[in-house]
């Protein structure tokens, strides 16, 4: 099923990108006047490839997560494999990890490469319907290259973060260091504004995986159902397995909030304007 383009929601990540890009021009020509970091930077774009190619394994290893195959997970397997052939997609590898948090999680280099995640926590939350909607999710992002998408626009943001902490060691001595520290406090300017940016990118592209995942299925409010179900469940989930994954929030369906820092810098919307946005696609279905 087809939906209609959000043009406010793509003008707004159009925006962020272009900010992001105007900002990491201006860290390059501020960067190029200190040929001594450069080896920072090639260092960086070998870690960055590296992160990149091994993205899945490294995902599915921080998790926990193992691959499992057909016989093991047979109904799990029928689901992915109908629902990437409404999306168009290869079917992912399929992984479960033992977790009591029910979440889920798409990684993988690109589309011929992906894996979808689920954790036991999630199987046993949710219905079909919902368990559709979230898998709908996470192919979504496959469909639209998040992984790759976000690993390059968080590139030159590390960079930043590197040469704030480590741009000292590769500058010059004696009385030639001011120029360092002109590299330095620009490194810390991009690295804080990018850092905003970066989530901005990410919680737009989170709206955007929903509005795919309502266009796989066809059923917008499956996939509210699941969030509100999900949702529900965490505060039931004890406080030591929520803060040992709360660093792969960016990966899930719905991340592990923690304190007021974790809300205003968080890479997902608010799961109720979430609810929302799906609820007016679940209105446009039935109107048209």
């Amino acid at each position: 099923m087809q939906w209609s383009t959000d043009w406010g929601l793509r003008g707004r990540m159009g925006l962020t990108m272009f900010l992001l890009f105007a900002l990491y021009i201006a860290f390059i020509a501020v960067l190029s006047q200190f040929a001594n970091l450069l080896g920072i930077v090639i260092a960086m774009g070998a870690f960055s490839f590296i992160q990149y190619f091994y993205s899945d394994k490294m995902a599915l290893y921080s998790m926990g997560a193992r691959t499992v195959e057909e016989s093991e997970a047979p109904e799990l397997h029928r689901t992915i494999e109908r629902l990437s052939q409404q999306a168009d997609l290869p079917k992912p590898q399929v992984a479960v990890a033992d977790s009591q948090v029910p979440n889920a999680f798409a990684t993988g280099r690109n589309q011929q490469n992906a894996t979808v995640a689920v954790t036991n926590g999630l199987l046993r939350t949710l219905d079909q319907e919902e368990l559709e909607g979230v898998l709908a999710h996470e192919l979504a992002h496959i469909k639209n290259r998040d992984v790759m998408v976000m690993t390059i626009a968080s590139f030159l943001s590390t960079l930043a973060f590197i040469v704030v902490r480590w741009g000292w060691l590769f500058g010059g001595n004696g009385r030639n260091q001011a120029p360092v520290y002109v590299a330095i406090i620009a490194s810390l300017v991009v690295w804080v504004i990018s850092f905003f940016l970066i989530r901005a990118l990410s919680r737009y592209r989170e709206y955007s995986a929903d509005r795919g995942a309502a266009s796989i299925t066809g059923n917008p409010g499956a996939l509210a159902s699941a969030l509100m179900s999900i949702s529900g469940r965490m505060d039931k989930v004890p406080q030591d397995d929520l803060r040992e994954q709360a660093e792969m929030n960016a990966f899930f369906i719905i991340p592990i909030r923690s304190g007021f820092i974790g809300k205003i810098a968080s890479t997902h919307p608010p799961t109720e304007k979430r609810i929302e946005k799906l609820r007016e696609l679940e209105r446009e279905q039935e109107l048209a």
